[in-house]
């Protein structure tokens, strides 16, 4: 498994990988490898991941409940597929909503800083 975290502001790669009763953790060129006291394969990893994005026409909304930390837009801008629309800091991780299509932002909804829950429209659009 893969994440791509935001650690103190800089951008990191994480791949995690579980067998023969060890995990192994690698970030960038350091990996760290952990076993259970017994020696016994019953370690596991939890999977995690974000809900799919359900992105209708008409508005963006909040796929997980967070923070906005960045807009990367501005009303009445034409944004284009795969731009980035806002940033979302949950469970110490930056998750930048992106487009699924084109389109113009015809309002707002929400402040960096800003408290979300999961499902909020956080952009109107055109």
């Amino acid at each position: 498994m893969k994440l791509n975290i935001n650690i103190k502001g800089k951008k990191r790669i994480i791949e995690i990988k579980e067998g023969n009763g060890r995990i192994k953790v690698k970030i960038g060129k350091k990996e760290f490898s952990f076993k259970d006291k017994n020696g016994k394969e019953d370690i596991s990893v939890a999977q995690t991941s974000i809900p799919k994005k359900k992105f209708s026409k008409k508005e963006i909304k909040a796929p997980i409940a967070g923070i906005i930390t960045k807009i990367f837009v501005k009303e009445k801008q034409a944004f284009k597929k795969n731009q980035k629309i806002v940033s979302l800091s949950a469970m110490k991780m930056e998750n930048e909503i992106v487009s699924d299509f084109q389109g113009t932002i015809k309002s707002i909804l929400v402040k960096e800083n800003q408290k979300v829950k999961e499902g909020d429209i956080l952009v109107i659009l055109e």
